[in-house]
């Protein structure tokens, strides 16, 4: 993690201040100060930018799917593609800064992700725009990868916690405001605004941060794990196709038998390079101790629990109960709004609880809401139970999210903070893409292939009552399914107790 302050060698380029220094030369603290919330103020937006742009698809998918008319393969790599992409660059483009400029790839992100958007509403079929999606993504990485790194090198370290603050709470903002935002345009505006509505958002971004942003000087010259980078994503790639055929044509199915095969092949020769990478995207001494061990693969169990748990409601109120999708997006927003009021109370509760007992409790409270949800999966139940199983899951997500990332971050010494938290979040970011996969799976494969279209369309409601109670079943297996693994994250949350193991050792 780059944090050292713009030097001869690395002159600014946002505007100059007005007192640039004290009478000694040495930096004027106001001055700082004042530059950095102007640098929070360019990286929230684009974190906004980017929540927005993922919360909105996840309740308008069925608008897009009726208008492309997409199969169910095509309907669901809509949203893969970009999770996927994401995910596998989100480490090799924080790298690349290092090489190129940390400012020049943060601002090229902004302008990659607004043009991916303007042409993600220009797309003549479904297979543009999924491609348009992974383009989205790519900026989305060179944005995410390097923004707190952004504002640790402009924030004063006392001051620090208060920036990175505002700057992770405006993602709160983003989920709540997201899904019935895409609901409203999705029944309003049409489809292809929901991809619009980035591109002057995307626009400001990119010229705020231009006229804003100082340029920082590049960090150590690390080479990039390429090798390591193309086996990641060949083996997310295997292992998301497998999962999103295996409702339709089954588990023994020689398609998904194959896509299971290439992930299970690949798994053990990417243990081997990442062994032996310098620099390796899969840092494999993360998994050295137990307390790391147990607190990384129990937040893999939280995001594969509560990462599809939008995209599935609102499927719910839309495919099996026949409301529209601004209906949908009030309807799932006791989850975002669980989250955002969960977060900043487990901090506080912090001070008296140790981030352990906090990640427990989360863990346990997830899949109790989920397990809520389970036993509520009916097309005629009531709306109280069920936003009381979004809600709690939601609270039970926030809660373990700040616990698991404070027990995570202070078990370490400072010299691997960097490294362990680029881990972390794409460990997080794996749960993310495998949580869609195997949440779509599960939902339609309780209806035969030939209604699996009406699914993601949300049509199935206007057929027969034989139809939504078959997809009900599948609900309710796929709501039962994550509160498993949310019991399972807490059981391994559980055992992420103990000293850690100094990581600089080799």
């Amino acid at each position: 993690m780059v944090a050292a302050s713009p030097d001869a060698d690395s002159p600014e380029t946002g505007p100059p201040d007005s007192d640039s220094g004290s009478p000694d030369g040495s930096p004027d603290p106001g001055d700082r100060l004042r530059y950095a919330w102007r640098v929070v103020s360019v990286t929230s937006l684009g974190l906004v930018l980017i929540g927005i742009a993922s919360s909105t698809l996840n309740v308008a998918l069925p608008t897009v799917v009726r208008h492309f008319q997409a199969s169910p393969t095509e309907s669901g790599w809509i949203l893969l593609s970009y999770l996927l992409v994401s995910t596998a660059t989100l480490v090799l483009f924080g790298r690349v800064a290092d090489l190129l400029g940390r400012r020049e790839v943060y601002l090229a992100g902004f302008a990659l992700f607004t043009l991916a958007s303007l042409l993600a509403g220009l797309a003549p079929d479904v297979w543009f725009l999924v491609a348009m999606r992974a383009l989205q993504a790519v900026g989305a990485s060179m944005i995410l990868a390097n923004g707190t790194v952004i504002i640790t090198d402009a924030f004063p370290p006392e001051r620090l916690s208060q920036g990175m603050g505002v700057y992770i709470g405006t993602l709160s903002v983003a989920q709540l405001v997201g899904p019935t935002i895409g609901g409203l345009i999705a029944d309003t505006a049409g489809w292809q605004w929901i991809f619009w509505v980035n591109v002057p958002a995307g626009v400001l971004a990119l010229v705020w941060g231009t006229l804003t942003l100082r340029r920082m000087p590049r960090g150590t010259r690390q080479p990039v794990d390429a090798a390591g980078n193309a086996l990641v994503f060949a083996a997310l790639s295997a292992l998301l196709f497998a999962l999103s055929e295996a409702g339709s044509r089954g588990p023994l199915d020689p398609v998904v038998a194959v896509g299971f095969g290439v992930f299970v092949l690949l798994v053990p020769l990417i243990v081997v390079v990442e062994r032996r990478a310098p620099h390796p995207v899969l840092n494999l001494r993360v998994f050295g101790g137990r307390v790391l061990a147990c607190a990384n693969l129990a937040s893999l169990g939280n995001a594969l629990a509560r990462s599809a748990l939008v995209l599935v409601a609102a499927l719910y109120f839309q495919a099996a109960r026949g409301v529209d999708a601004f209906t949908a997006g009030l309807g799932v927003l006791p989850v975002p709004l669980g989250m955002a009021l969960a977060s900043p109370i487990a901090g506080v509760l912090g001070r008296r609880l140790s981030p352990y007992t906090l990640s427990v409790c989360g863990s346990v409270l997830s899949a109790l809401g989920l397990g809520l949800l389970a036993l509520t999966a009916e097309a005629d139940m009531q709306y109280l139970p069920i936003g009381a199983g979004l809600f709690l899951a939601g609270v039970g997500s926030g809660t373990f999210l700040t616990g698991n990332t404070t027990q995570v971050m202070s078990a370490l010494p400072s010299g691997s903070l960097g490294v362990v938290n680029g881990f972390r979040v794409m460990i997080m970011n794996t749960g993310m893409v495998l949580s869609v996969g195997l949440s779509l799976s599960l939902v339609t494969g309780a209806v035969g292939p030939e209604l699996r279209a009406q699914v993601y369309a949300a049509t199935l409601s206007r057929l027969s009552p034989v139809a939504v109670e078959q997809l009900m079943t599948g609900f309710r297996l796929c709501y039962a399914v994550l509160a498993g693994v949310a019991l399972g994250g807490a059981v391994l949350a559980a055992f992420a107790r103990g000293k850690q193991v100094d990581l600089k050792r080799t």
